[in-house]
């Protein structure tokens, strides 16, 4: 069986994220640092002081000890002691950290404390969560999740500072925790998260979701998926729709067609066992919406991913 069956954790599964913490920023005095453009999803939390936040596009937003904040996709941005300090490109800096941390200002006087991280995720289903965030979401320590999240954040800048046995492995999996927890706090404030971003609210939508992913090869209908929900069928269309942004039963094919990305990137089984897997009777039923989805055959997919290398 392909996935959990649990929208969330398939999800992230399919996305494989790797994980780079650090390094860190400790700073005193005025200081401004301009960072690139980068793709998919940075996460950073501040451990002690304040600072600004300065994204092209946004209003600058005043961070404070505790809040944690979640950028996707963001174009070029700035963090900044305040709004008069002039800004000076991070990468030079980033490029000569010592030990995990950068450092801006004397030691002794140092009054800010920030905990950043990159997550990358598979190229060919990044845009299974890229393109369901917005450039920039902020979770205030006083938020309901506020508290959690500092804790995380906490403890990610206690792991990078201590250089112990297993600390990459536990850094991964702390940012992974930030990570939903962010989604969390990001689908509660949001009144109709798209796409599996729906699942984490416990509706009748959310309970169809979890069952296309707990069984993904089954022959799914509307009429099956609107029982479950507790719904009409027509009620159920309209609310899986507006919820998720797609009809119910082309969100089938679409996550069919990412489990299906995966497996042909990592060679992990035959294209008529992955049919099978994927609930379709047969190898040119299967390759006939792979097509229409993915642009390419299965077996051209396939061919493409293995001459680039491993799956990353």
């Amino acid at each position: 069986m392909l996935g959990f069956g649990d929208p969330v954790a398939d999800a992230i599964g399919l996305l494989r994220p790797r994980t780079v913490i650090g390094p860190n920023l400790r700073a005193a005095g005025d200081w401004a640092l301009r960072f690139d453009p980068f793709l998919h999803v940075r996460i950073g939390g501040l451990v002690r002081g304040t600072c600004r936040l300065i994204l092209e596009g946004h209003e600058p937003a005043l961070l404070r000890e505790g809040d944690t904040f979640m950028l996707g996709n963001p174009p070029s941005y700035v963090l900044a002691s305040s709004l008069d300090a002039s800004p000076r490109p991070a990468a030079p800096l980033w490029a000569g950290a010592e030990d995990g941390l950068v450092r801006i200002g004397p030691e002794s006087e140092e009054d800010f404390y920030l905990c950043v991280g990159h997550i990358g995720f598979a190229e060919e289903n990044a845009a299974l969560l890229t393109d369901l965030l917005p450039p920039l979401v902020i979770v205030r320590a006083a938020d309901p999740q506020g508290t959690r999240l500092a804790q995380l954040i906490d403890h990610l800048a206690t792991e990078v500072g201590a250089a112990a046995a297993g600390g990459p492995l536990v850094q991964n999996h702390l940012a992974q925790i930030l990570l939903v927890h962010m989604l969390r706090a990001h689908a509660g404030r949001t009144d109709r998260p798209a796409g599996w971003l729906g699942a984490l609210n416990e509706d009748g939508v959310g309970a169809a979701l979890r069952a296309v992913h707990a069984d993904v090869a089954h022959s799914w209908s509307l009429k099956e998926l609107a029982e479950i929900s507790h719904m009409s069928r027509s009620v159920f269309a309209r609310a899986f729709k507006s919820h998720v942004g797609v009809p119910p039963l082309e969100y089938l094919i679409q996550w069919r067609m990412s489990l299906a990305r995966d497996a042909l990137a990592r060679d992990t089984l035959s294209i008529s066992e992955l049919a099978r897997a994927t609930g379709y009777r047969s190898e040119s039923a299967f390759s006939t919406a792979f097509r229409r989805v993915v642009g390419s055959s299965p077996a051209q997919f396939r061919n493409r991913a293995r001459q680039s290398g491993p799956a990353r």
